[in-house]
């Protein structure tokens, strides 16, 4: 209707504020590269799953390999080379000092400060790519050959999972606030560094005591017992740091966000459900999602160009039923008409509102507008938001700072 928080949200973005124009900027460049990639490679054709497109649009045959299980071994040893190639390029231990991380944002002026600071761009541009690698794939397709440090990272969470089946919810009259969770949350603590240290190949392990408030404060709130999108951009900032490390590459974003990702969301979806954390920051039904933003960003990119799925597909229940286990968008969709009682113009108006956009694509391009205006642009959820030598933030100095240092 043209008044829908949704819609003005959109509008109101100052598309001339530096972050929202460098990650327009960013977001175009993908596309163009996404675009070369795909003539110079030669993705598979529709027409058939063999054959590859090559730079004269001619199909070719697959090219002849020898045995499977030779070629599998293969790649595993390119990919462990690779890897090391990473962690040896990163050079952790030179010339950075690293810190536990750290709150910095103390008022509205700071975070004015990080938004238009190099760190937010560099930020916005890597949750871009991500979305760029995700852009019109399903998740069974994006998790095919995953590299040794992702099936770590996901061998690391089925370890947290694990802990909900040993830690159940204790007997209490409240539906939200399970006090259990804190019990999850301390083993979560006590272990963290251990489980990075298996998680890491042993160059990254001095970035250890940095990576640990990311880590931990990626699942929640124990104090609070609540969880909410904040949590989730830390759990994002985290994935932003192993990659400014180089603990994987652009090759395996794809990778990241259908298994990675995908798997701390499902975690994060029992938890809740067990423990029954309470939204942090939730605008009620006129909020996008109690506790998410993120897969409605990378879901409705890879809904792009879907020839039979459309942003109004989320009322048919049958569409959602054969789908939501591969695209991140459906799939929430799913589980807020699981966890919510009432029709979904009730209980989620504003998904409602956004089912009416005609084509994926815009409301991919609305998403991220709104997550930079309703997430990362508001100081009660950035207030939390850790800093430290991997992602910097420093104040601009003053003369009056620069005569007190002397």
């Amino acid at each position: 209707n043209g008044n829908h928080p949704f819609t003005s949200v959109v509008k109101m973005i100052p598309t001339a504020a530096p972050w929202a124009q460098t990650a327009n900027q960013q977001n175009l460049q993908a596309k163009q590269n996404h675009q070369h990639h795909h003539v110079s490679t030669g993705h598979p054709s529709k027409g058939s799953k063999d054959s590859v497109l090559t730079t004269n649009g001619k199909h070719a045959p697959p090219p002849s390999s020898s045995t499977p299980q030779a070629d599998q071994q293969q790649q595993q040893q390119e990919q462990q080379q690779q890897e090391q190639q990473l962690a040896e390029s990163s050079q952790p231990g030179g010339g950075r000092r690293y810190e536990p991380a750290h709150k910095a944002l103390a008022n509205a002026s700071d975070l004015q400060l990080f938004l238009q600071s190099e760190t937010c761009r560099d930020y916005i541009a890597f949750v871009l790519a991500l979305n760029q690698a995700v852009t019109g794939r399903k998740l069974s397709d994006l998790g095919q050959n995953p590299s040794p440090a992702v099936l770590r990272m996901v061998a690391t969470l089925d370890v947290l999972a694990s802990w909900v089946d040993e830690i159940p919810p204790e007997q209490q009259s409240l539906r939200y606030g399970n006090p259990a969770f804190r019990t999850w949350f301390a083993r979560l603590t006590e272990q963290a560094s251990s489980l990075l240290e298996s998680m890491l190949l042993p160059q990254h392990h001095p970035a250890i005591v940095e990576l640990t408030g990311y880590f931990v404060d990626s699942f929640g709130n124990a104090t609070r017992i609540d969880y909410g999108t904040g949590h989730e951009t830390t759990f994002c900032a985290f994935l932003y740091c192993l990659s400014r490390l180089g603990v994987f590459s652009e090759a395996d974003y794809g990778c990241v966000v259908s298994l990675v990702f995908n798997k701390y969301l499902n975690l994060m979806r029992r938890i809740q459900t067990t423990y029954w954390l309470e939204p942090a920051g939730s605008h009620g039904v006129w909020g996008l999602d109690d506790y998410n933003f993120l897969p409605f960003i990378w879901g409705s990119a890879q809904l792009i160009n879907h020839p039979l799925i459309r942003p109004k597909s989320i009322h048919n229940p049958d569409i959602l039923e054969e789908f939501a286990d591969e695209y991140l968008y459906l799939g929430c969709i799913t589980f807020v008409k699981q966890v919510k009682k009432g029709p979904l113009q009730e209980t989620s108006p504003m998904l409602c509102d956004i089912s009416h956009v005609p084509h994926w694509a815009k409301v991919n391009s609305g998403m991220i507008k709104m997550y930079q205006a309703e997430v990362l642009s508001k100081f009660p959820i950035m207030q939390h938001f850790l800093f430290g030598s991997i992602i910097p933030f420093q104040r601009p100095s003053t003369p009056a700072s620069a005569a007190a240092q002397q």
